[in-house]
């Protein structure tokens, strides 16, 4: 199982993907709003959407899974 985890602390200000959703390597699957900035966050690897453990307005902290893809 592959995951997507957090890179900085700050709040998921947007999800861009849906359970189900085929992502490719580096594509973006969410933003992180962190000191005014919009990080975008991206996979690491192909796969699909299987589940989200956050939703937007979370506060996430550097390591934390965001999504799991299989």
């Amino acid at each position: 199982m592959n995951t997507v985890v957090i890179n900085m602390a700050g709040n998921i200000w947007k999800i861009l993907v849906k359970p189900g959703d085929a992502v490719e390597k580096g594509q973006e699957v969410a933003i992180l709003e962190s000191m005014k900035m919009e990080i975008p966050i991206v996979a690491e690897t192909d796969g699909t959407v299987k589940e989200i453990k956050m939703s937007e307005g979370d506060f996430a902290d550097e390591g934390e899974v965001l999504l799991e893809l299989q």
